[in-house]
């Protein structure tokens, strides 16, 4: 009964989010349950209503600068994971700079500079707030760091510095799978971390995992966990199995996709940025969540970049889509255009 009532409502569902409507836990229960082509298209409608009644046709564009995949924890989802044998990389402060030189001008609208708990620079913090600074004052840009669980004093100065953003996906709020994937990892403490940066004026985001066990239930309190942040960016990301690594040969069938929970968090969170992610199906698959709702395109690589990104589908590939250009050469071709500089600083309130 519960299901056929919001179902009665899915026609109107985008109007009345922009009307202040919000979701229960039993009408999240309902759309996270769909399953037939019709349902999920109207579901995809409702969310891109929403999404083009805030944003318009445009979009955003965040380039992944991946500069370093050393890391001293075990998250059994993940291919940088330190135990897993992997060649690594860690790029020099000039190697950084050349790369900021070759993004000049290019169209992006924010810089993420993202690693994996390296010891490098959790033994001198020091040294992550100077490549901070350093990119600001090359660029320019907005800049989104994604350095892990990083202590309250360094948040400080690299906020002082230029940084904006901060990344820290709890993956998961269902307690005893958040166990399961970020071993040996304090559940409070990565909340705590958001929370301090949200209080210090950063802007957050806060993603989850899907395809990991999670069932509806678990799904639904992922999703109240992610509101009681006061996010500015929301995601989800599909769970690839990676080489090496504790859940590498781990497979399940799933109707709770990637793109219906996009929509959901659209419905959610019907102002924030939600990025339609190039790391697991390049450009097509970015075109497929930006149908579902999403506004912001992230795992841009720079220019013939070999650079590593979260979930690399294209890893062994010789050539890469994931450049800026092939990125803005099929936004115009599905009518949607980057935003203006103005736009997204606006979002930020910076």
């Amino acid at each position: 009964m519960i299901q056929k009532m919001a179902l009665d409502g899915l026609d109107r569902l985008g109007e009345k989010v922009i009307e202040g409507f919000q979701l229960s836990d039993d009408d999240l229960r309902a759309l996270l349950s769909l399953e037939s082509e019709e349902e999920l298209e109207k579901l995809n409608y409702a969310a891109r209503k929403v999404r083009n009644y805030y944003f318009g046709n445009r979009v955003f564009l965040n380039c992944f600068i991946y500069f370093s995949t050393y890391c001293k924890n075990q998250c059994a989802f993940c291919y940088y994971n330190c135990k897993n044998e992997i060649n690594r990389y860690r790029l020099t402060k000039e190697e950084i700079k050349e790369t900021c030189k070759a993004l000049k001008g290019a169209g992006f609208h924010m810089i993420d500079l993202t690693m994996g708990e390296d010891p490098y620079y959790y033994e001198d913090p020091d040294r992550f707030v100077e490549l901070v600074q350093m990119v600001k004052e090359e660029l320019g840009l907005p800049i989104m760091i994604s350095p892990g669980v990083m202590d309250k004093a360094t948040l400080l100065k690299a906020r002082k510095k230029g940084a904006n953003f901060f990344a820290l996906y709890q993956e998961t709020y269902d307690i005893e799978l958040y166990g399961k994937l970020r071993i040996g990892q304090s559940f409070n403490g990565r909340v705590n971390a958001r929370l301090f940066a949200k209080e210090q004026g950063y802007c957050v985001e806060d993603g989850i995992l899907t395809g990991v066990g999670n069932d509806i239930e678990s799904t639904i309190l992922s999703l109240r966990g992610m509101e009681t942040n006061d996010p500015d960016m929301v995601r989800v990301m599909t769970f690839l199995p990676q080489q090496g690594t504790p859940l590498e040969g781990f497979r399940e069938k799933s109707n709770l996709s990637e793109l219906k929970i996009i929509s959901v968090l659209r419905l959610m969170f019907p102002k924030c940025l939600i990025p339609a992610s190039l790391d697991l199906e390049g450009i097509d698959g970015m075109v497929y969540r930006l149908n579902a709702g999403a506004n912001i395109v992230t795992s841009i690589l720079p220019p013939d970049s070999r650079l590593e990104g979260v979930a690399n589908y294209d890893r062994d590939l010789k050539e890469r889509d994931r450049d800026i250009k092939s990125v803005i050469k099929r936004l115009e071709s599905i009518g949607m255009e980057p935003a203006q500089q103005s736009e997204f600083e606006a979002v930020l309130g910076c």
